[in-house]
């Protein structure tokens, strides 16, 4: 068996805001699999800014796994504890070169076209006209759950906008997730949740910076709005730690972005310790091209959550690869009858 490895660049139909800035590009990067009969397809999903893994010998680290590749997966995902992106690549390239079908790697009735994932639809920061364009867009395409992204324009704007929806749509209607991002600081986090929790929202994502353990445990504490956690998770590598973190901070949910947490391995230590813990979790993409996309919706299907999922931001590049995925009506579908067209 050959490995090789490719750079992709993909370009964002409009650009899209975040509390770390506007995003216009995204880097990401493929192993690729071959023998005479088979090949595999797996991506990195590196995430500039925001993955551990986001270091200068990134692309040595892909040219040693190509070269180390006769290790096989379980040497190669030890060896690359560090490379969260690279360990759910190698993963998703392993199980495409098994398969029948190299983007069949979990078979369900997801990938049969019999069931459905319900995923929230994300609402992009930007001006207030572009934000609540986005939530009526929403809304139409049938969507009942919805996740705003705050922290980036001014607060009050923000809650009038959440204010907007709920006076059209109760909770029952429309579940609201909202995600700062970090943008709150420890002294007004509080007061800014409860504010928030006026509005009957789901949950809040991440309200305040990763990394201030006991502020975040005192907000657990103390929240009158569910805590999820999600970029605190990053860089947290072995199970001892995963363990410690969550039985300090005590979060009401998690959110595990596989690329960024040690692929299905890392997210399945995740979601048991969680679970011991009566945690709740969903899994979220982050900003893969479709092929990555796949591979965490199908395995998102097989964990059988019933909350929405964050998954579904294919749709968000210009030059993505043509798959059977596609959103419709708030649920993300696999098309088992269109062609993929995977070409680098």
């Amino acid at each position: 068996m050959k490995a090789t490895y490719k750079k992709h660049i993909l370009n964002f139909k409009q650009a899209s805001g975040t509390s770390r800035g506007v995003l216009k590009t995204k880097e990401t990067w493929f192993i690729l699999l071959q023998s005479e009969h088979k090949k595999g397809i797996g991506e990195c999903g590196l995430f500039r800014g925001l993955s551990i893994d986001d270091r200068p010998d990134y692309e040595d680290k892909l040219k040693w796994v190509c070269n180390h590749i006769d290790l096989g997966l379980d040497a190669l995902l030890m060896a690359l504890i560090e490379f969260p992106s690279i360990q759910i690549g190698l993963e998703t390239a392993f199980k495409s070169f098994e398969s029948e079908d190299s983007f069949n790697l979990f078979p369900s009735k997801f990938t049969n076209s019999e069931d459905s994932i319900p995923i929230n639809g994300l609402i992009w920061m930007g001006s207030e006209a572009f934000m609540n364009q986005q939530i009526k867009e929403k809304i139409n395409a049938g969507f009942n759950c919805i996740k705003m992204k705050i922290g980036a324009i001014d607060f009050q704007t923000e809650l009038n906008l959440l204010k907007s929806i709920r006076k059209e749509f109760s909770s029952n209607d429309i579940e609201l997730r909202v995600d700062a991002n970090g943008a709150f600081h420890p002294s007004e986090a509080l007061e800014k949740l409860k504010v928030l929790s006026e509005l009957d929202l789901h949950s809040i994502e991440q309200p305040i910076k990763q990394g201030q353990i006991e502020a975040m445990a005192s907000l657990c504490e103390n929240t009158p709005l569910p805590i999820a956690l999600d970029e605190e998770l990053i860089g947290v590598f072995s199970v001892t730690k995963k363990q410690d973190l969550l039985q300090i901070i005590n979060p009401q949910y998690i959110i595990l972005k596989p690329s960024l947490v040690g692929g299905f391995k890392g997210s399945d230590e995740w979601i048991s310790l969680a679970e011991n813990q009566n945690i709740g979790w969903w899994i979220t993409s982050a900003l893969e091209s479709n092929i990555g996309l796949n591979a965490i919706s199908q395995y998102t299907y097989t964990k059988k959550s019933n909350l929405p999922q964050g998954l579904g931001t294919g749709s968000l590049f210009l030059n993505n690869f043509e798959s059977p995925l596609q959103v419709k009506n708030g649920k993300l579908h696999y098309l088992k009858m269109v062609d993929w067209k995977f070409n680098i």
